[in-house]
């Protein structure tokens, strides 16, 4: 219970599990002659591991990968009989990288019904804890997919411009096993959006920000609890990134002629034949619960070709937003009339979204978005 058997490789004389506890993955080696078993030991609090491809089934050599959030992507062969460790490749870094200059720790937020919702949260090391640090929290929690904490050039960026990043496990993955993942779906999906909040809180609480200092990232399902939250808490966040989001739930589920809608009933419920179901989702479905108030500032983006979430939904979202709330914004859409779900297809137009999203949240802490709904 509460442990995850993500991965399985096996050789002649060992077989080799993948496995993860509390947001964090193992490496566990077992010896199929004596049955002896033991531990790749890993420095850090929380990390990112993956089998690496091996060819060969007669060899005591193990071949993975490993990263953290400060630390690039390591491949490593391990000899399961010697237990030695050799680094073979090692990601490329930007110029002038230090590690040392960041700090990953793995906290743990308590969720309204107790449980404890894993953290993981990159910072540099000279950051204070007094609240004043912006920070960007972002979650995913469906289909059983874990958010591993991984290394990002990327998100070094925002960090050294003072931002706090934190990926918040919240349930509806296996980030904590199986039973994670029945924890935030069907009739239970509230969970995912009430641990997200939970985890905003604690973050506050723990002087890594403040209220209104924080702005919440998720695409797709991620992207519906970008919406749930939004209707819930909006006085927690300053702004909210709402990448090809899920938010008009209830319409799209209910609609059987779209080709991905019946195999979705197995994460959502079936709002047409199931009225349990029907009240559960519409009571967190994100266009179905606009209400009159204020709302943080949100960009909402759309893929024209997107097949998984269709473009109108995120469009239909940013309209009901406009005509209902009371204050706050701005709302923001942007369509990429050349991509699809995974967003533009080159190098560059990748780049180019991702500074986008920066600079939409380093304006939201830093008072660059004043407008007003006349306007």
């Amino acid at each position: 219970d509460g442990r995850f058997i993500a991965d399985a490789t096996l050789f002649r004389h060992h077989l080799v599990v993948l496995t993860r506890e509390d947001s964090r993955p193992r490496l566990e080696v077992h010896d199929l002659k004596t049955g002896a078993a033991h531990d790749i030991a890993f420095e850090g609090e929380t990390y990112a591991l993956d089998f690496e491809t091996v060819y060969e089934f007669d060899t005591t050599l193990l071949r993975f990968s490993y990263s953290s959030m400060n630390r690039p992507a390591e491949t490593y062969d391990y000899d399961c009989a010697t237990r030695v460790r050799t680094l073979v490749k090692q990601q490329m870094t930007p110029p002038g990288f230090d590690p040392a200059a960041y700090v990953v720790r793995l906290l743990f937020a308590r969720a309204d019904d107790g449980e404890r919702v894993p953290v993981s949260l990159l910072m540099r090391r000279d950051s204070g804890l007094d609240g004043s640090a912006p920070l960007l929290l972002t979650g995913y929690g469906a289909y059983g997919y874990s958010f591993e904490a991984s290394f990002a050039t990327n998100r070094l960026s925002l960090v050294d411009r003072g931002f706090v990043y934190a990926i918040a496990h919240v349930r509806g993955g296996t980030d904590k096993g199986w039973g994670w993942y029945e924890d935030g779906k069907l009739a239970k999906k509230p969970n995912t959006f009430t641990d997200f909040i939970a985890v905003a809180r604690h973050l506050i609480g723990e002087g890594y920000t403040s209220k209104g200092r924080i702005v919440a990232h998720g695409g797709s399902a991620g992207g519906l609890l970008m919406g749930a939250i939004a209707n819930t808490a909006p006085d927690l966040f300053a702004g909210i990134i709402a990448d090809v989001p899920f938010v008009d739930a209830l319409s799209t589920i209910l609609d059987e002629t779209l080709p991905l809608t019946p195999p979705e009933w197995l994460e959502w419920g079936d709002p047409i034949r199931d009225r349990t179901a029907f009240d559960v989702i519409r009571s967190y479905s994100p266009n179905d619960n606009v209400r009159a108030q204020a709302y943080p500032a949100i960009l909402a983006l759309a893929g024209l070709t997107d097949p998984r979430v269709t473009y109108w939904e995120p469009a239909k979202w940013v309209a009901r937003l406009r005509a209902t709330m009371t204050g706050g914004g701005p709302i923001l859409l942007v369509t990429a009339m050349e991509a699809g779900h995974g967003g533009r297809p080159g190098r560059f137009d990748r780049l180019e979204e991702v500074a986008r999203n920066f600079a939409f949240a380093i304006a939201c802490v830093s008072g660059g978005l004043a407008w007003s709904k006349a306007s």
